[in-house]
């Protein structure tokens, strides 16, 4: 699998105005003008991508059990047949615990 970048990442967090701050004021991250309760999204200062960083609430229905931690991680490939046959390698690997439409 030729990796090209990590498009984005998504964490669930205990509070997002105050990640988003941290990630704001630390890290040089702006926040987008996105109307998204419950979650916040981020992009780096010189970056072309639609987004860098989402941080949703933990309490979100999408966390389930309301843990902070990793939601998901975005990789850029060259095309959509590697794509899917990255999948295929990370499924019979079992490496996928939880599908969604972005894997195709």
């Amino acid at each position: 699998m030729a990796i090209k970048s990590l498009n984005h990442a998504v964490l669930f967090v205990s509070d997002v105005e105050v990640s988003a701050q941290f990630y704001c004021d630390v890290l040089g991250f702006e926040r987008l003008p996105f109307d998204f309760p419950g979650g916040a999204f981020l992009r780096g200062a010189a970056s072309a991508n639609d987004h860098d960083l989402g941080l949703f609430q933990a309490s979100s229905p999408r966390a389930g059990d309301g843990a902070v931690g990793l939601y998901h991680l975005a990789w850029e490939v060259e095309t959509l047949a590697e794509m899917l046959s990255t999948k295929d390698r990370l499924l019979a690997a079992g490496a996928l615990r939880g599908m969604s439409n972005h894997a195709g």
